[in-house]
């Protein structure tokens, strides 16, 4: 009985990964509309994907068929998704720079603390997932160093087991902070890009607010307070703040 359950068991991871590694049908005619250069077709099939799996991979094929239709805001807007999905992988910023070029805007971000910045960049070294095994597989490997530190007559042993014991303490906690920070921003709904031409921002929460500056598709916003029915407040990386139409925009 338990030799045919580990059986099952197998037989059911293996069904897992052969359907992870064969892509589906509709993965392959995306694809196949892409290369032949048909983007309005290949927006429509990867948008229906999405539905399906929002994968960092989708989310980027997204914004490379939205960026061949120039529709520069909805690019953006994916590949934003797509790098909240996968903060490490270095092509989706690149591709992100490159559209962000393209848009109107060009907003001069305030400066922030230099240990906000390392630590930022830091974090997107990995994946959420390889920040989790790191973690996992250094706090297990001190465990280790501890049973032979306390196992060995050694002086010597004593001493490299106990400062690498320490060592591998300190990565174990700062993985699970990158861990935690990755996630946290993955599950977080505090920011959006506007995808109209162009919105006036307001004053007050009212068309006939002050009119204080546009903004035009394309450029990012984070959200400050959004409980109001129609209307956001939000803010700019320059630190200009205001009230715009919670349609103008749409959640990262």
């Amino acid at each position: 009985m338990i030799k045919r359950n580990i059986l099952s068991l197998s037989l059911a991871f293996c069904s897992l990964l052969l359907q992870a590694a064969i892509p589906s049908e509709l993965k392959i005619q995306a694809d196949s509309a892409y290369a032949r250069a048909d983007y309005e077709t290949a927006v429509k099939l990867y948008s229906e994907l999405v539905e399906e799996n929002m994968t960092s991979d989708v989310c980027y094929n997204l914004g490379c068929a939205y960026y061949r239709i120039d529709d520069i805001a909805h690019s953006v807007l994916w590949f934003e998704r797509a790098l909240k999905l996968n903060p490490s992988d270095k092509d989706i910023l690149t591709n992100l720079e490159l559209v962000r070029t393209k848009t109107i805007d060009k907003i001069i971000p305030q400066h922030e603390f230099i240990l906000f910045t390392y630590f930022r960049i830091m974090t997107s070294w990995f994946s959420l997932n390889t920040w989790t095994v790191i973690a996992l597989l250094s706090f297990v490997f001190m465990l280790a160093l501890l049973l032979l530190f306390w196992a060995s007559g050694s002086v010597f042993v004593r001493k490299l087991t106990f400062s690498s014991t320490i060592v591998l303490l300190l990565i174990s906690v700062l993985s699970n902070v990158c861990a935690l920070q990755q996630r946290n921003f993955m599950q977080s709904h505090t920011s959006g890009i506007i995808t109209t031409p162009a919105v006036t921002v307001k004053s007050t929460p009212a068309d006939n607010g002050n009119d204080l500056f546009v903004l035009h598709e394309g450029s990012k916003v984070d959200i400050l307070d959004s409980s109001l029915k129609e209307w956001c407040e939000v803010s700019i990386a320059d630190g200009k703040v205001g009230w715009i139409p919670k349609k103008a925009f749409d959640l990262i």
